[in-house]
């Protein structure tokens, strides 16, 4: 017999498909995790690469950048130029003595006058009648007296013939001494008083140049020292009234540095510039100085005398003052932004050639503004920097943003 499934068609044989499917999908994932794997390495890498390179771009830019400066080697100096400052020979603020109203007053300033010229007038009715009142009392005193000695030279005269006590006679000699003694003391307030009065004359202590005039007519003055508070229109008692200066004969101060103090001589000639007069000279001579250097600048403080009799030079004035020097002492000239000051002293920044920087003392000579000169300390050749940072600490690693020659004294 014929099979009856015999002419079915063949259906395929499925039982490999599961394992089939099952090994592409783990082709798949392990495809996805290898994939995953080395973009996460490559990520990993490329920020472990970017940290690496943070990191040497903050610790190459982290160092403070600083400028150099070379300096210039000063080998003979003859002269020494110092900054000098102009004074007045005699400068003398005048105050109000006595409490009043200024009636009037005679010159302003630039007001050439001479001693003894009468400068203002202050009325001081109070003062007046208490003048009044003082001389009053004195003439009490001396009618007191006067009686007194009436009384006693008649108890002496009459303690003779025993006509008074001892008793009565000591009483009057001792009213008497009594008497004279308050005589002293109204004729003592008298003086005081008149003294008082005599200051409503404000005169000039000596010829000068009135360079302030502090008051005008009809303000009230009041003495220094007052504790009178001001009011409007009034002049403190702790300001003054005038000032004058004698400017016939100049004082110019100057500070000598201490390498230098030897030759800062009494009679030493010194030549001034002023900057109002260029092209120009004055001739002055050191008169004296004060004998000691100071410990804070190392200087030498100098008097330096010169004759004004046109008047063209005006106290107060910045002057640059010449002075010849016996000693030819090398220096460097390094310019005064380098120079750093700590407690101990001046410091000076240099770099090494592995831009390290260090501090290092120096002892520093004349000063002429923008530059100074340094003595010891640092080595020609050996550069500085120009412009140290307040934060900048010995060993610091810096970053030169300027070669040597960029920045120069």
């Amino acid at each position: 017999m014929k099979d009856p499934q015999s002419n079915l068609p063949t259906r395929p044989d499925r039982t490999a498909t599961p394992e089939v499917s099952r090994l592409l999908l783990l082709t798949l994932v392990a495809v996805f995790l290898i994939a995953a794997a080395a973009f996460a390495i490559t990520g990993i890498a490329r920020r472990v690469h970017a940290n690496s390179e943070l990191v040497r771009y903050t610790d190459a830019n982290a160092a403070p950048p600083v400028s150099l400066a070379q300096p210039v080697f000063e080998k003979d100096a003859r002269e020494i130029v110092l900054p000098g400052n102009m004074q007045a020979f005699t400068l003398a603020p005048i105050y109000a003595r006595t409490t009043g109203y200024v009636k009037s007053w005679s010159y302003d300033i630039g007001s050439h006058v001479h001693k003894d010229d009468l400068l203002a007038v202050i009325e001081t009715p109070e003062l007046d009648q208490q003048l009044a009142q003082a001389r009053a009392d004195l003439a009490t005193a001396q009618s007191n007296a006067a009686l007194a000695k009436i009384t006693a030279d008649r108890y002496q005269g009459l303690i003779a013939q025993n006509a008074v006590s001892q008793q009565d006679t000591d009483n009057a000699l001792a009213q008497l001494r009594a008497t004279n003694t308050q005589v002293n003391s109204a004729q003592a307030n008298v003086h005081r008083l008149e003294e008082l009065q005599s200051f409503e004359r404000i005169e000039a202590p000596f010829d000068g140049v009135i360079t302030a005039r502090n008051l005008d007519i009809g303000q009230l003055v009041t003495p220094a020292g007052s504790t009178t508070t001001p009011g409007a229109g009034t002049v403190s008692g702790s300001k003054e009234v005038f000032d004058i200066s004698a400017t016939q004969t100049l004082r110019v101060f100057v500070n000598v540095p201490q390498i230098y103090a030897p030759d800062a001589k009494n009679g030493v000639t010194a030549t001034l510039t002023l900057p109002q007069y260029p092209g120009r000279t004055f001739h002055g001579k050191l008169v004296r100085s004060s004998g000691a250097v100071d410990p804070a600048t190392r200087t030498l403080l100098a008097e330096v005398d010169v004759d004004n009799p046109s008047g063209e030079l005006l106290p107060g004035s910045y002057t640059e003052v010449h002075l010849n020097v016996s000693t030819n002492v090398p220096a460097l000239i390094v310019p005064v932004s380098a120079l750093i000051l700590e407690p101990d002293g001046l410091h000076v920044a240099t770099v090494d050639a592995t831009n390290h920087a260090h501090i290092v003392r120096v002892t520093s000579g004349r000063d002429s503004g923008s530059t100074i000169e340094i003595f010891s300390g640092l080595a020609p050749g050996q550069s500085v920097i120009a412009n140290p940072p307040d934060s900048l600490t010995d060993g610091e690693l810096v970053r030169v943003v300027t070669p040597d020659a960029g920045t120069k004294p």
